[in-house]
């Protein structure tokens, strides 16, 4: 495989970077991962590399790679060609040791009807290496789930509580959540972000696929984008959290803009005396110069994930 200690993804091609690895070895990587159904290709190409310690997220609509990712990483699925490989383990090749390093959230979690809560923990604790029954009851309880009633009799939300105490619970380095605060209320939800964000505090692997962009953006250090069964754009969430939107109405004729900031900024009207600006570094000499500027009004806004996944959402759209 490629160099595995540096190669990442960004847009749909190699690049090579020390800016979250820190020269680490990689703890995931693809290289031209690829799965095909016939004519259809559920995911196509995909080179990407996720740090060890690493909160990485996967963003996408239905249909555009992900569980197809997440199933091939663990052994499911045979890939079509290239590789993949968890610390070290081809995936394919070696796919029940990769298993056994791996603590696995499918998107429909699918547990034993007649057993109770408590025995359901019971049974996971009991068959992998790692489990810790008392600790899968510890999250029950801060997941709010009583352990008497039988899954049968669970309602939807109850059954995704349950999934996720006994996922969390085992003592794995990696762990790949598809999916993981569906049918969950706010409140619930909230924990088990702060559960993911414990999980990395200790060291371990997070791979986090959902829809809602604000969960994503709250826990993940970078995130990949998948368009289609392609990665189109990897993002470190640090540089966009950097990035800001000043919208703004214009009193009179807009100067030019600095030489120094000219490289840094993006500018658009509207004709109607409306401007957009966006700038991917420090604010301070942006808002010097619009202290000049005559303007009539002017907000401050973050470009947060749900600017970039329209924006890469459009792109790909039929003109």
């Amino acid at each position: 495989m490629a160099n595995p200690a540096r190669l990442l993804a960004c847009g749909g091609k190699e690049r090579l970077s020390l800016e979250f690895t820190g020269g680490c070895i990689l703890f995931i990587e693809t290289e031209g991962l690829t799965k095909r159904y016939r004519d259809l290709a559920a995911l196509d190409g995909c080179t990407l590399g996720v740090a060890r310690g690493e909160v990485f997220g996967l963003l996408g609509p239905n249909g555009a790679g992900k569980t197809t990712l997440l199933r091939l990483l663990l052994g499911y699925l045979k890939p079509t060609s290239g590789r993949a490989a968890i610390d070290g383990l081809d995936c394919h090749r070696q796919s029940v040791r990769v298993r056994r390093i791996v603590s696995y959230l499918p998107g429909e979690a699918r547990l034993f009807r007649s057993m109770r809560g408590s025995q359901v923990l019971a049974f996971f604790a009991e068959i992998r290496p790692g489990g810790d029954l008392q600790r899968a009851k510890e999250l029950a309880e801060r997941l709010e789930l009583p352990l008497s009633q039988r899954v049968a009799c669970m309602s939807t939300g109850m059954r995704q509580k349950l999934a996720l105490a006994a996922t969390l619970s085992a003592d794995t380095p990696l762990m790949i959540l598809d999916e993981p605060t569906s049918n969950l209320d706010p409140t619930v939800r909230g924990i088990v972000l702060r559960l993911v964000s414990e999980a990395r505090q200790s060291g371990r692997t997070i791979l986090f696929s959902s829809h809602v962009l604000s969960e994503v953006e709250a826990v993940c250090d970078r995130v990949a984008f998948l368009r289609a069964g392609r990665l189109v754009h990897v993002q470190p969430m640090a540089e966009l959290r950097r990035r800001h939107r000043i919208r703004a109405e214009l009193k009179g004729p807009l100067p030019p803009v600095p030489k120094g900031l000219q490289q840094d900024v993006s500018i658009h009207t509207d004709g109607d005396g409306r401007i957009t600006i966006e700038t991917p570094g420090e604010l301070s000499p942006l808002l010097h110069w619009l202290s000049g500027v005559p303007l009539a009004q002017m907000a401050v806004e973050p470009v947060g994930l749900r600017t970039l996944y329209d924006r890469l959402h459009d792109e790909g759209l039929p003109r």
